[in-house]
């Protein structure tokens, strides 16, 4: 009887492990995300997709001449944690994608530039024929950098949350911004009337 009823409690904890184990699935990555109101992977893809159509169609990436640009990443002025590398990074790389820019990676690996310059030049290791050399770096000719803010408003059960992406383009020599736009994002939430 012992073992039965041993048998029977373990049985019973597997299955009830098993009932509360994680169910995973793959999902498109393109597919409109609504599991909460917070800024989430669409979000991110909506704003990302603005920013790029918007500035590929300037008059500065429609000269053909492939202008280097220096990215700042996205700062983040809302009251959430958002990895606004991961939207600098759509943004860039769909730029570059389009043929129509370049970038500058001073902003993202500067020091390991100097560090390979310095080894190359001074180690006595590399063939001096293929070192590279300090001062053939390319400048950059524009600036772009953007922020994201957020407001939130809560009535009763009802939550409206609103982001804004903004970007610029300066141009390094003038200081002027080329060009600048932004992407407004509004959602709205209701919680059930009996639950939480």
């Amino acid at each position: 009887m012992k073992k039965i009823i041993t048998y029977s409690v373990m049985f019973g904890i597997i299955f009830f492990l098993g009932a509360c184990a994680s169910k995973v699935s793959y999902e498109n990555p393109e597919q409109v995300e609504t599991l909460t109101p917070e800024f989430g992977s669409t979000d991110l893809q909506m704003i990302a997709g603005k920013m790029v159509d918007s500035l590929l169609a300037t008059p500065i990436l429609q000269s053909g001449q492939r202008p280097v640009v220096y990215v700042h990443k996205v700062k983040n002025k809302t009251d959430e944690h958002l990895d606004t590398v991961s939207i600098t990074d759509k943004i860039k790389v769909a730029l570059i994608k389009s043929g129509k820019v370049k970038f500058s990676a001073v902003s993202e690996a500067n020091d390991e530039i100097l560090k390979q310059l310095e080894y190359q030049t001074s180690s006595g290791v590399v063939d001096p024929k293929t070192a590279k050399t300090f001062g053939s770096q390319i400048g950059a000719d524009y600036f772009l950098y953007g922020e994201i803010t957020s407001i939130k408003k809560k009535e009763g059960k009802t939550e409206n949350f609103y982001y804004k992406m903004t970007m610029n383009l300066v141009n390094i020599k003038t200081g002027i911004i080329e060009w600048a736009d932004e992407k407004e994002i509004s959602k709205q939430a209701k919680k059930p009337i009996i639950g939480k």
